[in-house]
């Protein structure tokens, strides 16, 4: 029986969670796809609450729950696990402010700290306080450890996460870029590193799905990172903007008489590929229906992808040597047109797409889709310039990371 690590990711009307088991797939030889026992607890206090789990054979099962809250979800997720040892709960949290640049065991300090970074992320954290606060009822003899999204780039230098406002609005209230999706950049540069062999290298990671997020990571550290003060900032997502002119909220409340609330909706529940397109937010849609001439469709598309190579364009200031770019996130790891949309607007960066090996790469496998070659850069300095830049597809497992951030805190 494998001693195993019960991740927890709350939302306000939702639980996702997975059991990992004591093995991670970061120091795996081979990354195949593999199923982990996990599920989804969703609409969460209404008559059709429902817990959907996922078996480590990759068996689907539903279950009713009507009206059930979190305590009643966690209560039958933890009826699910059957005789899996847990040995301690990892759980997602969002934002940890300036205060956690690394994971750690939760206490009454610790979940004290957490509430005060609720007005940096008020859809969020709550949430995943509501997760922490339940399980600890629920789960009072283990040892429970958040993980936060924005504590891989608190290695950000200040040029990198300070907006210029005034200073006072930074010392006395925090304002700055503290970036996301953390533990999917953490892990696809380690991940990569790892089957390089050496951690000398400067990647450009694409975190690619409804949300989509870009990292320079130098040596495993984040130096720069496209989301800001809030996930809003940065690329096109599924139904956020991304950057748009600062004014633009002045614009419409002068011109339309919009309330704060109808610009907060309007930019991150309207917009993006939803509101370029005005018919999806999945790129999978967008597709098919640009291939069968959809104007708007393929407007989306090309603003995606125009958007996501200034990112890269951008992010590459922040690296002292340039190795690749790594993509991942549903988009980023499945489409390859994206993909390939993508780096044909960067001919100056000395990409150099392997079509074949780009086509060919199938959901949950992993590996380089370029030209060159699977040696490090370490044993050849000029291979950027011979072979051209590095180019992976590695399938994020940001549950496999908050499981390993967990064991560390631990020290296990």
């Amino acid at each position: 029986m494998s001693q195993t690590i019960l991740v927890i990711n709350c939302g306000s009307s939702s639980i996702k969670f997975a059991v990992v088991p004591e093995k991670t797939t970061l120091e795996i030889e081979s990354k195949i796809p593999r199923f982990r026992r996990s599920g989804l607890a969703e609409n969460l206090g209404t008559p059709e609450a429902l817990l959907n789990i996922i078996d480590a054979n990759g068996e689907k099962t539903s279950i009713a729950i009507p009206d059930a809250d979190h305590q009643i979800a966690l209560t039958h997720i933890l009826k699910t696990l059957g005789d899996e040892q847990l040995i301690a709960i990892g759980h997602r949290v969002v934002h940890g402010g300036e205060k956690f640049i690394r994971a750690v065991q939760i206490n009454t300090e610790v979940v004290s700290a957490i509430r005060d970074t609720i007005p940096l992320a008020p859809l969020h954290n709550p949430a995943n306080l509501l997760g922490i606060e339940t399980t600890l009822k629920l789960f009072d003899d283990l040892p429970q450890i958040a993980v936060f999204d924005t504590a891989f780039h608190q290695t950000m230098p200040p040029q990198a996460f300070r907006y210029a406002i005034p200073d006072d609005l930074y010392q006395h209230h925090r304002i700055r870029r503290y970036g996301f999706h953390g533990t999917s950049h953490a892990y696809v540069s380690q991940r990569t590193n790892h089957l390089l062999g050496s951690s000398n290298h400067g990647w450009i990671s694409a975190h690619l799905g409804n949300g989509c997020s870009t990292c320079a990571v130098w040596q495993g550290k984040s130096l720069d990172t496209s989301m800001g003060l809030t996930p809003l900032e940065g690329l096109v997502m599924g139904t956020r903007s991304g950057n748009v002119d600062p004014s633009l909220h002045l614009h419409l409340v002068k011109t339309l008489g919009w309330s704060l609330d109808d610009i907060d909706q309007l930019l991150n529940k309207k917009s993006g590929l939803l509101g370029l397109s005005g018919v999806s937010n999945d790129m999978r849609t967008l597709s098919e229906l640009a291939k069968t001439g959809h104007a708007s469709a393929a407007l989306a598309i090309d603003v995606f992808c125009y958007r996501l190579a200034q990112s890269v364009a951008a992010m590459s200031c922040a690296l002292p040597r340039f190795t690749g770019i790594i993509f991942t996130g549903g988009i980023g790891e499945n489409s390859a047109e994206i993909r390939a949309k993508t780096l044909a607007l960067l001919p100056h960066f000395n990409f150099h797409l392997n079509d074949a090996k780009n086509q060919k790469m199938v959901r949950g496998a992993e590996g380089r889709v370029d030209q060159g070659n699977h040696k490090s850069d370490d044993q050849d300095n000029d291979q950027n310039d011979h072979q051209g830049r590095q180019i992976w597809v590695i399938p994020t497992d940001e549950e496999g990371q908050i499981a390993q951030e967990t064991r560390g805190v631990l020290g296990l």
